[in-house]
């Protein structure tokens, strides 16, 4: 393989947009360019396309295209739900979040709590799985809304969010879930679900940046976050994202034709990667809940070195990884997933994500598993810390 070509696993920050994505999207840049709110039929033919684009989306999640409402992204997604909440019951000022959520929900609870909320913290164990009966004392009659992702963007843990839903609704609370990580990557179907708010992102199943959805259940009072115009049926103002909204649809349709793919060969890629590193490099652990998680992520702890170091190093290669979330990157400090796991400090800052897609091949975990061992072994031969704890 070619050492200048890139070697993409980075995959949970952003992923490539699909060919078909861009040419689905490509004559609403140019050639369609009608407002869809319009009602003459040039605005009028992009509309239907619009609604075309939900109702694949709609399908992926296993939904009603009336209960999707487009975004800009998963973060105003999250920001729509919560807020909605408070504002639908405005005697209940506590919100219920875990302490491995996204900066997304975090950041907003955080904010929140400032402003007079209270802000409670679901716990987890050491391989990440959330204290379920610690939820059950922390949910109760002033809680507004709980809110937790389905699958962790740093460690690739799926939660059970159908239960933590359960637990909501038996005190009177609703349930939202960022599910910006899971949708695309595992089966998900809400027709029956006990869900009432899910968020997801365009940009991470092979669609653009800029565009995002949020689900609302069927019955669920809904307050807008954006308000201006009556688009989406008065549920988020602002002209529509044409482009970005129909290459949302074709990411979709893509996404549910591939979940098979997803949980087969993007696996193998995974396993593949992580049993290989793990026999043939000392002191190194697995982090998270391997029974339970997403099918194209893995995180491993390199003891005693610098997770920025390797990456570093990596880079030369063209190799492209993370040290956790995309949107925490450049912080000296340990990843707040893995300090909430209780992973020990020395294991902690030598965290690497490695995270897949269906474009990713065999050849190219054959070229990470040659080049990364004498990265670990160069950067340990100068860490202090290694030679006093090999």
């Amino acid at each position: 393989m070619a050492e200048n070509k890139v070697i993409y696993f980075d995959n949970n920050a952003t992923t490539r947009i699909a060919p078909e994505v861009f040419e689905a999207m490509t004559p609403y840049l140019t050639e369609y360019y009608g407002n869809p709110s319009s009602i003459h039929h040039f605005g009028g033919q992009v509309m239907e396309k619009v609604d075309e684009a939900k109702a694949s989306l709609a399908a992926l999640l296993g939904a009603d295209p009336a209960n999707v409402i487009f975004t800009s992204c998963g973060t105003e997604s999250d920001n729509a739900a919560i807020f909605s909440a408070l504002l639908n019951c405005p005697k209940r000022k506590k919100i219920v979040v875990s302490k491995v959520e996204h900066p997304a929900v975090l950041s907003l609870a955080k904010e929140l709590e400032r402003r007079g909320c209270k802000v409670s913290q679901i716990p987890v164990d050491s391989n990440g799985v959330l204290d379920m009966n610690a939820a059950r004392e922390l949910i109760d009659d002033e809680t507004a809304i709980v809110s937790v992702m389905w699958a962790n963007n740093e460690t690739g843990n799926i939660q059970d969010v159908e239960l933590l839903a359960e637990i909501a609704h038996k005190n009177g609370a609703l349930f939202h879930t960022d599910a910006v990580q899971a949708v695309g990557k595992i089966p998900i179907n809400l027709k029956n679900s006990a869900i009432d708010m899910l968020s997801l992102s365009g940009h991470k199943l092979h669609g653009p940046k800029g565009i995002g959805a949020l689900y609302v259940k069927r019955g669920v009072r809904f307050r807008p976050y954006i308000i201006g115009g009556h688009q989406e049926n008065g549920r988020r103002a602002g002209t529509e994202n044409v482009a970005s909204i129909i290459g949302l649809g074709k990411a979709a349709e893509l996404a549910l034709n591939n979940i098979e793919k997803e949980n087969t060969f993007v696996a193998s890629l995974r396993d593949k990667l992580e049993k290989t590193i793990l026999e043939t490099i000392p002191r190194v652990r697995v982090n998270g809940d391997i029974a339970h998680r997403l099918p194209n992520t893995t995180n491993i702890s390199f003891e005693y070195i610098e997770g920025e170091s390797i990456l570093m190093l990596l880079d030369m290669f063209g190799i492209c990884a993370s040290s956790g979330s995309a949107c925490t990157t450049g912080s000296l400090e340990p990843s707040h997933v893995l300090r909430a796991m209780g992973i020990p400090y020395t294991c902690a800052h030598g965290a690497i994500r490695f995270s897949f897609s269906r474009y990713n091949t065999m050849e190219e975990v054959d070229f990470v598993l040659e080049k990364l061992p004498p990265v670990i072994a160069r950067l340990r031969e100068i860490s202090p810390y290694w030679e006093e704890n090999k």
